[in-house]
Order: structure tokens, then C-alpha cells, then sequence
């Protein structure tokens, strides 16, 4: 990758409302990537517009702080026209977000738009389930497939470049 600011490879997350399950998302890429010497930029955005502005949900950067992972800092925001060409990829976390988006992207998006658990080998088309409504163990089970899909995401851009097509 090339260094002097400018990423060949820019990843966002995006699920419903940017609290819970793409913030943790940011977080887990941002570190994964740092680990593997991975350049890239790395964001998070919600495709609705409840909670702009707003810090993770608490038991988000709770169960992300656990994993060693500090998003509190991050603010929610909506996704916007300019992301689908700023950002090589984005990854939804289900599919009615992958749908959200697709419907969105402007006709001559740059961005490859997927699921993230489609980069992990037997989970093709699975969603990240939303942990919203439920506990700590919803949040658990939210950020192990997360992890589990930025592991695979990393190490396919490590080794195939950014030009990754799931």
C-alpha cells in the first residue's frame, strides 16, 4: 500500500442506526488491519438517521473495550451520496442494509457493496444479528461474528490486494 496519507483501500461498515453493530465493526477492522500492517481508512455509518451524532451504544463499546477495542470516541452519522465513491468497499452487516445501500448507490458507484459474513469460508449471505434489543450476550454473540468476518476481510486484503470481490 502506499503511505503519504492517500489509502489505496478505504472500508466502511454500515448497519441500521451506527451504535451497535458498525461501530464495533470500525473497531475490530481498525485494529485487525493495524496488527497485519494493513494501510487503509476504516468508518462506519448507519443507513437511517436515528441516532446522528450520537456516541456506540454503551454495552457496545462495553463488549468492544473488553476485546481491547476503544470506539467510544466514534459518532453516529447516515450514509451519504459522496461515501459510495470515497470507500472501496463497504460491507453491510445484513441484508436488508446491503439492500438499503444497493438501492441508494448511484449508477456509477465506485464501491464494492457486500455483506461482511460473506467473507468468511461456510457464511455466505448470514447476517451480523442486531443486538440491539437484547443483552450482553446478544452483544457477545454480535461481536464474535464481527471478529470473525474482519479476521477473514484482513487477511484476504493482506493477501489479495484491494482488489477483493466478494
Amino acid at each position: 500500500m502506499h503511505g503519504g496519507g492517500q489509502h489505496d483501500l478505504a472500508v466502511l461498515f454500515v448497519c441500521l442506526g451506527n451504535i451497535c453493530r458498525s461501530p464495533m465493526a470500525e473497531g475490530a477492522f481498525r485494529a485487525a488491519a493495524l496488527r497485519s500492517g494493513l494501510d487503509c481508512a476504516v468508518d462506519s455509518a448507519g443507513t437511517a438517521a436515528y441516532h446522528v451524532g450520537q456516541p456506540p451504544d454503551p454495552r457496545a463499546i462495553a463488549m468492544a473495550r473488553a476485546h481491547g477495542v476503544e470506539i467510544a470516541g466514534q459518532r453516529a452519522r447516515q450514509i451519504e451520496r459522496s461515501d459510495f465513491y470515497r470507500f472501496t468497499h463497504i460491507f453491510a452487516l445484513d441484508r436488508a442494509n446491503l439492500e438499503g445501500l444497493r438501492a441508494r448507490a448511484p449508477r456509477d458507484a465506485s464501491a464494492r457493496l457486500a455483506l461482511l459474513l460473506n467473507a468468511v469460508e461456510g457464511r455466505r449471505g448470514e447476517a451480523v444479528a442486531d443486538p440491539y434489543h437484547g443483552d450482553e450476550a446478544d452483544f457477545r454473540a454480535a461481536l464474535q461474528a464481527i471478529n470473525e468476518g474482519v479476521e477473514a476481510l484482513v487477511a484476504r486484503f493482506v493477501k489479495d490486494g484491494v482488489s477483493l470481490t466478494l
